[in-house]
């Protein structure tokens, strides 16, 4: 048999979901019971494992609670979360609503991860308790309030992915426990973007100067993976 195309053009005329090409499409072909995601962890000796249907459900549920939390199609977000499985359905979850999202290298100090607010200008913070790093657990929290202190941008909500390793204080009024939103939200449908519509932001390192963010449209990157 011939191998299945990596993407297609999912909605009439020039438009598409990046989201819809990674899982949904898959799920309508009847390959939901398929693994589609393991998640292998050394550093807990955890392994868990995602279908295509179970990765649908969860990124759809999350990408309801952060459209209940007012996200829209052009909005920014900034994923500043861990090595985990909830890091990749936020990135999809955020395709799935046409939001544009920018991933921060989890445990970066206040400062850094400050810079890249002011840039972004994020409406919503996807954000952890914790981190891991072989034998010593990283306290994400204090470092992202001290972030959004930092900045002049303040991002309208915060959704803490709570760990067992380390909980989190929330912030009244701004944090929300990622499983208790999830849990309570409707699940949502793509959002039809056009090719070139921005996906993500990729920041440069700043070692030189202020990180520079590089923009990737939803059309470029499902080429590039073809």
């Amino acid at each position: 048999m011939p191998p299945t195309r990596p993407f297609t053009v999912v909605f009439p005329g020039a438009t598409m979901n990046t989201c819809h090409n990674a899982l949904d499409r898959h799920v309508a072909a009847g390959r939901g019971d398929q693994l589609a995601l393991i998640h292998d962890s050394p550093v807990t000796g955890t392994v868990t494992r995602y279908t295509y249907a179970e990765l649908l459900d969860h990124v759809a549920r999350l990408a309801g609670a952060l459209s209940a939390l007012g996200l829209q199609k052009g909005d920014r977000v900034l994923i500043y979360m861990p090595m985990v499985a909830e890091a990749s359905m936020a990135m999809l979850a955020c395709a799935r609503l046409g939001a544009i999202h920018s991933v921060v290298f989890g445990g970066f100090a206040s400062a850094e991860l400050a810079t890249r607010i002011d840039d972004a200008k994020p409406k919503i913070i996807l954000s952890a308790s914790c981190g891991i790093e072989v034998n010593r657990v990283i306290a994400y929290k204090p470092l992202l309030d001290g972030a959004i202190a930092l900045a002049s941008s303040k991002p309208a909500a915060c959704v803490i992915l709570q760990r067992s390793q380390e909980m989190a204080p929330l912030t009244a009024g701004r944090d929300h426990d990622w499983h208790a939103i999830t849990n309570a939200a409707e699940p949502a449908e793509c959002v039809a973007v056009a090719a070139t519509d921005p996906l993500y932001i990729l920041y440069t390192s700043g070692t030189t100067g202020v990180p520079k963010g590089i923009v990737r449209d939803n059309g470029g990157h499902a080429v590039a993976l073809g």
